[in-house]
């Protein structure tokens, strides 16, 4: 099975604040600087295929942090995962944003969105996008493959989605934090969402097994665990029956909608 671990960019200056969408010179701000070299630190252990990354400043930064510590790999850019194509609403203060007659169908029919003005993009074009993406270095990478995605909010929401099974009206449900790891394991049956959001577990449950977890044992790696697994406690146990909690982090089984009990979620870059 390949698993792809999809990191949002650390924080920068206008995070939050404005949409900054394909702005250039964005850069991260010292806290995002030290959000990227502390998921570093966090990920150091753990072998990457690939490193993939947006071209926007605030991925490369982000992604260019997580690379130094793996002796000279490089970042490859990937312009498919690079953020929504906002139109005329790149730049603008959030605080506006929120109202015009846009900004409700955002929150509730992304499905339906097209963003206003030249270059502005449609939700589900995005995710089209990203979605290939993801497939695409699946394919070319191979069911072994561990490697790194370091993308936007609206992106990875959309990325998330898909692999749940879940219309993209859904993706608002999903939060995707600065700097925040999200990991899809995908097998030939099903996608299963390992960790969503998470901003601080360990990595020892996405290390290689000494069993071989990548290795093809026909459908037992597109099973889901019935009863909910032990949560990669019993060696026995299939790679994937990893459901329940690891280092703090949430295992959640395709088909399964994760909430948050968050405020309605906004859209953010």
């Amino acid at each position: 099975m390949t698993t792809v671990l999809l990191v949002r960019h650390g924080l920068t200056a206008t995070t939050g604040h404005v949409l900054t969408g394909w702005t250039p010179g964005i850069p991260l701000d010292d806290r995002g600087q030290a959000q990227a070299a502390a998921l570093a630190a966090r990920l150091a252990p753990l072998p990457l295929d690939a490193i993939v990354s947006s071209p926007l400043e605030r991925c490369q930064q982000t992604a260019a942090a997580i690379a130094a510590t793996r002796d000279g790999q490089q970042v490859i850019t990937e312009d498919r995962v690079g953020e929504c194509r906002y139109g005329d609403w790149t730049g603008q203060p959030l605080k506006k944003l929120v109202r015009e007659q846009l900004w409700r169908v955002v929150q509730s029919h992304p499905s339906a969105v097209t963003f206003p003005g030249p270059g502005g993009e449609s939700m589900p074009d995005m995710q089209h996008r990203a979605v290939a993406a993801v497939r695409d270095w699946n394919a070319r990478l191979g069911k072994d493959a561990t490697y790194l995605i370091c993308s936007h909010g609206d992106v990875i929401k959309a990325i998330v989605a898909d692999s749940l099974g879940l219309h993209l009206d859904q993706c608002q449900r999903i939060q995707a934090d600065p700097c925040s790891l999200t990991v899809i394991r995908y097998t030939p049956l099903r996608p299963f969402l390992v960790r969503m959001n998470d901003r601080g577990g360990g990595v020892d449950d996405l290390m290689p097994r000494a069993d071989g977890h990548a290795r093809d044992r026909g459908t037992a790696q597109s099973d889901a665990a019935v009863g909910g697994g032990s949560g990669g406690a019993d060696p026995g146990e299939p790679a994937n029956g990893r459901a329940g909690m690891m280092n703090g982090a949430s295992s959640i089984p395709a088909g399964a909608a994760a909430t948050s009990g968050r405020p309605p979620a906004d859209t953010r870059g």
